[in-house]
């Protein structure tokens, strides 16, 4: 018996950086035409589109008009810095917004998806205040208390976050806060800093018939906001990993849309803490492209085309490191392949991004052993190696 005809689908993916472009080659695999879109050139994912523009997507008109000339079948945003009134109204008009615009929208202001989280769902979540004017800034931090993180209500990769340990470092932080941050709201959170032991993330496939799938946790450090390096799997009691699958399926079950979730989560004393949610491949699930039969870029296409989703299975443990920047150049390369790669089991991606900065991730290290501290152990190694030149 023959199996049905998969018709060639058109996506246009929204923001075309490292983990955009690791979903083309997953798409370009199932014979998908892709359209990337970003604010700059020769982005990451344009490089392996079919067709790529550079508009800007914070513009209602702009992104709409742009949506509309194309007509794909599925929007797939990749970046928190759009215009969220026009995926609405497209998806009024029928356009498939991935998963869907109010999970867009909600997850990409903090304090929506804390609202959501802490007032409706009743999961435990740090002590938050939302500031939006700076006279409240300092009543507002004493009802947290200090030190406490101070962040932009909406940004990216931990930009404008600062830990401000006193009153007199409030200011310094408001202003590094709204010059990071995105979208038209001027506003800050401050979150309680909980001095965790460590956190992970749940990588949740949530499949068209409203099955969640859970790959194996990923334990991962960040700094700043941004992530350094993660591991898969994470050692957890199955009591933690319960309770963590318990809130994800609260939030997935409200929120309703197919595709792949990054739910974060803080360990203290043997407590959950939920953090932060993306609903899209996450950062610190590079690590899958070597650790699992089926990563989470493949995940999440599988899951929105609503294709088959066999067991996911941890082929071994394995890590990443990221390679970051420690200048300004245009048109970078890098020194030390060579001598990473000699690495045992070990993979080096660079990212091809046109321009870098101090702090900016570069590429990232994979590594693989059947012992997760070597694996961790190899993919620093390697990553300590390479050198982000002009």
């Amino acid at each position: 018996m023959k199996g049905l005809k998969f018709m060639r689908k058109k996506i246009l993916l929204l923001g075309s950086g490292e983990l955009g472009k690791e979903l083309v080659i997953e798409a370009k695999r199932l014979g998908l035409e892709v359209i990337a879109i970003d604010k700059y050139e020769n982005a990451p994912a344009m490089q392996l589109a079919d067709h790529s523009f550079v508009i800007d997507m914070s513009n209602k008109e702009i992104l709409s008009k742009t949506i509309k000339d194309f007509n794909p079948d599925f929007v797939v945003p990749e970046i928190e810095a759009l215009s969220i009134e026009s995926l609405k109204e497209l998806e009024k008009e029928g356009i498939k917004i991935v998963p869907n615009a109010r999970t867009v929208e909600i997850t990409m202001n903090r304090d929506k998806i804390r609202d959501l989280a802490s007032n409706e769902l009743n999961i435990k979540t740090a002590k938050f205040n939302y500031v939006f004017d700076f006279k409240e800034l300092e009543k507002k931090s004493f009802e947290i208390g200090f030190p406490l993180l101070l962040k932009p209500l909406m940004s990216s990769s931990g930009k404008g976050q600062s830990l401000v340990k006193s009153k007199e470092n409030l200011i310094n932080a408001w202003n590094q806060a709204l010059a990071n941050s995105r979208g038209k709201i001027v506003g800050v959170i401050l979150e309680e800093f909980v001095e965790f032991e460590y956190e992970f993330t749940l990588l949740t496939v949530r499949k068209e018939n409203g099955e969640n799938i859970f790959c194996e946790p990923i334990g991962h450090e960040q700094y700043k906001g941004d992530y350094q390096c993660s591991w898969q799997p994470m050692e957890l009691s199955q009591l933690l990993i319960n309770k963590a699958k318990d809130i994800t399926n609260k939030i997935l079950n409200n929120l309703n849309g197919s595709g792949i979730y990054g739910v974060e989560f803080f360990v203290k004393e043997n407590e959950i803490i939920f953090s932060e949610l993306s609903p899209r491949p996450h950062d610190t699930g590079m690590v899958t492209l070597v650790s699992q039969n089926i990563n989470e870029f493949e995940l999440h296409l599988r899951a929105f085309l609503n294709l088959p989703i066999p067991k996911i299975k941890l082929l071994k443990p394995s890590a990443s490191r990221v390679i970051l920047s420690d200048d300004e150049f245009i048109n970078p390369s890098c020194t030390g392949l060579n001598e990473a790669l000699e690495v045992e089991d070990t993979k080096v991606l660079i990212f091809g991004k046109p321009t870098s900065k101090k702090g900016r991730r570069m590429g990232v290290v994979l590594s693989s052993n059947d012992d997760i501290n070597v694996a961790r152990e190899n993919a620093d190694k390697a990553a300590l190696k390479i050198n982000i030149v002009s």
